[in-house]
């Protein structure tokens, strides 16, 4: 079996889709999700019809993200051009059923039938525009659209990641209008979602993508194979620990598990389960043998595809059930959770800044993962017997354990009410953690513990290094402007509506935690990076720098402090806090934060430079001395000589 047949890729598909019509429609008859309506209807062919739109737009959009993402992770130039049509018709396929969706779900909700009078156009358009489902869905099918057109246009490596991370982006507007998108927790819900959907997108898609470029029983199969399970293994941890988080928000007692939605619940889990399992056989046995047991894998991998298929038609089923009711007793929505979504927080206590946390499994993901990632990194290092510094290894974990705390702990549990503590952690995310995550030199380490590769495909490594040496890096990198962006930013969030965008607005919040990382990372890589630089600058231009950002730091605290009216006054000043600072006072606070937070980062950062300058001229005149020694100090012989000569000329003008 040299190359596989287009029979044998039909087979894929046509089992993938069969199995996952098999398991809606069960779905469906368990959960009562196409049970007629007791109000406003829409009919049998709506209720069934959307979620077969949904099951279709689900395989095409997996499709469509895990072929990208494999091709931009594993394969070659050859393999590239040979998923470029997988990805372009999965795209034109995830448009086509995202319209369909569309308008199935507009006849959901509104109860209505298609016509094609003014007044059914001009109802669909408000629900385009106006309502938020509507404007959600809309997104989602204009980004497949955009996909459908670049991935026909453009097929080569950087373009490919480029489509990759639009597919992804692609499944935020379905994270943000799930089941929980209206519940108490909505950023946590979003967010589990998100993960969700990502991970099982790059496992199902990314094998039948596998299953496409599959060259029999060959070297450089087993090669894509291994990639693949390290894709599927980062996978399965999204989809296990948001599918958790995901019950965990949705169930609100145990009964609730023998609900149907709780029922549907549990398949849908077991199937996961198993293609854990499965899995995990691929990489700790067959894997290894893979050249003389081929055949076995793909029979193995046809049962995986089955069972993803079972698994999406239950989560597409499940997206139609209904979700089990809080029996607690009504109690009016106070005006916190008017406006938040959730209750205020309990008053803020020097014990809160412990026990009062408000978690998000996204930050938290990324947060622990990257300690793993680096530990892993580290411990490559010393298997071969190389050296790291313990500093930066802890420096590195403790930046990460900061990070979490920020986006979990008490700073993100009254960010939302207090001003206060929305800046104190603007700050030490902007400050402290880059303090802390710079010195780990993140890039040195991924460059010395992952091999190069050598077969025209980029790797973790490759993509990193080409983004670190791109123009742009080189532009945004470059200590004027990060000194300038770093300093600029406060006033360009806090005075314009970005301030509004962010707090009010769940996408909005997760751009400004990543935008003021980055901005402080690249300030502090600018002054005291260990990780090599594009740019070299004096350390006296560095120090300057840093007094002058600070000085505009303390200049915008002050005028916080003094201010006179409220940043957001119908948010901050409408939640409804009986204890703590009015909300004017507590601006101020907050201002004095913006002022004195930065001092302790600005002098750890003035004496890790002031001692790099030192350490620089302490090499210097060594390598000097060295020098030296080596021409016999003839070069101190040269310079006395050129002192004789300009004492005896002008011992000659006298």
């Amino acid at each position: 079996m040299n190359q596989q047949t287009p029979s044998r890729h039909l087979v894929a598909i046509a089992l993938v889709v069969v199995a996952g019509l098999v398991s809606v429609i069960a779905g469906l008859e368990v959960g009562g999700g196409a049970d007629p309506l007791q109000f406003s209807d829409p009919g049998p062919v709506v209720r069934f019809g959307a979620p077969f739109a949904k099951l279709i737009m689900n395989f095409s959009m997996a499709t469509a993200v895990g072929s990208l993402v494999l091709s931009a992770y594993a394969a070659d130039s050859k393999e590239r051009l040979k998923l470029a049509p997988v990805a372009a018709w999965s795209a034109a396929i995830w448009a086509l059923a995202a319209s369909v969706n569309f308008v199935m779900t507009y006849l959901s909700v509104s109860g209505s039938e298609i016509s094609y009078g003014q007044t059914f156009s001009d109802s669909l358009w408000l629900f385009a525009t106006d309502i938020e489902l509507g404007v959600l869905l809309v997104w989602n099918l204009g980004i497949a659209f955009v996909l459908s057109l670049t991935t026909l246009a453009f097929v080569g490596r950087r373009m490919t990641a480029i489509n990759a991370a639009i597919a992804i982006a692609g499944l935020y507007p379905l994270a943000a209008s799930g089941h929980a998108s209206s519940d108490a927790g909505h950023a946590l819900a979003v967010n589990s979602l998100l993960m969700h959907l990502v991970g099982i997108s790059i496992w199902v898609g990314g094998l039948i993508a596998l299953y496409v470029v599959f060259r029999g029983q060959s070297e450089r199969s087993a090669v894509l194979v291994s990639r693949y399970s390290s894709l599927a293994l980062v996978a399965f941890i999204m989809v296990a620990i948001s599918g958790v988080t995901s019950g965990v928000i949705r169930l609100y007692e145990p009964a609730d598990l023998f609900s149907s939605y709780g029922l549907l619940l549990i398949g849908k889990a077991s199937l996961l389960v198993a293609l854990g399992l499965i899995a995990a056989r691929h990489r700790l046995s067959l894997v290894r043998q893979f050249s003389q047991r081929a055949f076995s894998f793909w029979r193995l991998a046809l049962v995986e595809i089955g069972i993803m298929g079972l698994a999406i038609g239950l989560g597409t089923a499940l997206a139609k059930t209904q979700t089990p009711l809080d029996q607690a007793e009504f109690v009016p929505l106070t005006p916190a959770e008017i406006l938040t979504g959730d209750k205020l927080p309990p008053e803020l206590t020097d014990a809160s800044w412990l026990t009062v946390w408000d978690i998000d499994v996204l930050w938290i993901s990324v947060c622990l993962g990257a300690i793993v990632f680096y530990l892993y990194g580290v411990w490559v290092l010393r298997r071969r017997g190389d050296r790291w510094p313990i500093a930066r290894t802890l420096s590195w974990i403790g930046g990460m354990l900061t990070l979490l705390y920020v986006t979990n702990g008490a700073l993100n549990a009254y960010q939302e009410y207090l001003f206060s503590m929305h800046m104190i952690g603007h700050m030490v995310l902007s400050m402290m953690v880059p303090v802390l995550l710079v010195p780990g030199a993140p890039v040195t380490l991924l460059v010395r513990a992952q091999p190069a590769r050598k077969d025209d495909s980029w790797g973790l490594r490759e993509w990193v290094l080409w983004a670190v040496h791109t123009p742009f890096a080189w532009f945004i990198s470059h200590p004027l402007f990060a000194g300038l962006n770093f300093a600029l930013s406060l006033v360009m969030f806090y005075y314009t509506p970005l301030f509004r965008w962010a707090t009010e607005d769940h996408l909005g919040h997760q751009w400004m935690l990543i935008h003021f990382l980055i901005t402080g990372y690249l300030f502090v890589q600018s002054l005291m990076g260990v990780d090599p630089q594009p740019h070299t600058t004096g350390y006296p231009v560095k120090l300057m720098l840093l007094i002058g950002t600070m000085a505009f730091h303390a200049f915008f605290g002050l005028g916080l402090m003094n201010e006179k009216s409220l940043l957001l006054a119908n948010w901050f000043g409408a939640m409804g806090r009986t204890w703590g600072d009015d909300p004017l006072t507590d601006q101020a606070v907050g201002g004095a934060f913006a002022w004195g937070v930065g001092e302790i980062p600005t002098i750890v950062i003035a004496l890790i430079v002031v001692t790099q300058w030192s350490r620089s001229d302490d090499r210097e005149r060594k390598r000097l001395d060295r020098a030296s020694d080596r021409t016999g100090n003839k070069d101190l012989e040269d310079y006395n000589q050129m002192l004789q000569q300009l004492s005896d000329t002008k011992d000659q003008r006298r």
